[in-house]
């Protein structure tokens, strides 16, 4: 069940955020070009609330993610979180505040330490941040095992007599072991078993309860984003093409993106026919997006005005923006001939899920 956040003031805002990674070429010191990874995204994450990424591979939300918590310097632009602008902290308010932004990485098997024992992966942070009394570290390591679903039998074994799961839950329990009000949550069950799935995403909703934490959650996995979710980003390319609220957004994508990529996810209701988007041709390089739309080369709706001007995002109905020339209608933007029948059929087209 989705929390009602509509009232909740924002923890992280991020402004016109952009992320540029230099491709150097055989020499150290000539540079090829840049990687756009992200690109000019503007978002608000509220206190309390689970905000879901989702798109393609390579679309940049990991990226993302990595900016929102320090872990990468924007190119330009800001977050704000808790009222300050991360990046134009000085060393030392950059390292208190970065105590309360943690991470839980996708990979359980490489993001812990094969040589540390589980008490020395999970009380690393507390070490790192000066704390030195054993007894302490212990007396908290042995509580958030107990939270995860392991034992104080656990605390001196190592990663390897671990299964995927239970090594999840540790990576969970260190990114905990501080704290924390913000949480990334990097697709954190897709290198699991299916049949464990539930098992950690339950065990994030009862710690997000319990520790009153707001997630941000990546996942390509549009089935687990409806459920977890109460506000989402649909990205492309580094851009983001639709944002709000999840309900609304699955309810009624109006993005051709987003309608592709909802248009595949697997119905529960027997029988129920829907219309498959198949998207024609591969994701464009990052290093030469398109200009215009980034998203124009691959879109079946795309205009002649798309291939030149950038759309903006647009709030067509309350907590949902779109960033589409197709369904803010400018008028500046020459139009199909079958514009006004598009339009028509757009409040028709509502995801199969519902």
């Amino acid at each position: 069940m989705h929390k009602d956040v509509k009232n909740r003031t924002p923890i992280l805002s991020m402004r016109n955020v952009s992320v540029n990674f230099p491709v150097k070429g055989g020499l150290p010191f000539i540079k090829k070009g840049v990687i756009q990874a992200v690109s000019d995204v503007s978002l608000t994450i509220k206190r309390g609330e689970t905000f879901g990424i989702v798109g393609e591979s390579g679309c940049g939300k990991t990226t993302l993610g990595n900016a929102m918590i320090g872990m990468v310097r924007p190119t330009s632009g800001e977050v704000i979180f808790n009222g300050k602008n991360l990046y134009a902290l000085s060393r030392e308010e950059f390292k208190t505040t970065r105590r309360a932004m943690q991470m839980i990485f996708q990979d359980p098997f490489s993001s812990l330490n094969p040589r540390f024992n589980v008490y020395q992966i999970i009380s690393e942070p507390m070490f790192i941040r000066g704390e030195d009394d054993d007894e302490t570290m212990k007396e908290r390591v042995v509580e958030l095992l107990e939270l995860v679903g392991l034992s104080a039998d656990d605390l001196y074994r190592y990663p390897s007599d671990f299964s995927g799961g239970q090594r999840q839950r540790l990576g969970i329990a260190r990114s905990i072991i501080l704290n924390p009000s913000f949480l990334v949550c990097d697709e954190p069950v897709s290198a699991l078993d299916v049949s464990i799935h539930a098992q950690i995403l339950n065990l994030l909703n009862t710690i997000q309860q319990q520790m009153k934490l707001t997630y941000v959650f990546i996942s390509h996995n549009l089935a687990v984003v409806k459920n977890m979710c109460d506000s989402m980003a649909v990205m492309y390319l580094g851009k983001i093409m639709e944002s709000g609220s999840s309900e609304r957004i699955f309810k009624n994508p109006l993005h051709p993106y987003t309608q592709a990529l909802l248009s595949v996810v697997l119905d529960t209701v027997v029988g129920k026919e829907r219309e498959l988007v198949v998207l024609k041709g591969d994701i464009p390089s990052p290093i030469n997006p398109p200009s215009g739309c980034r998203f124009w080369q691959r879109c079946p709706q795309a205009m002649q005005g798309c291939k030149t001007i950038p759309p903006e995002s647009i709030e067509i109905e309350e907590d949902h923006f779109v960033a589409c020339h197709l369904v803010n209608g400018f008028p500046d933007v020459e139009l199909p001939s079958n514009y006004d029948q598009l339009v028509a059929e757009k409040p028709t087209r509502t995801h199969s899920m519902h």
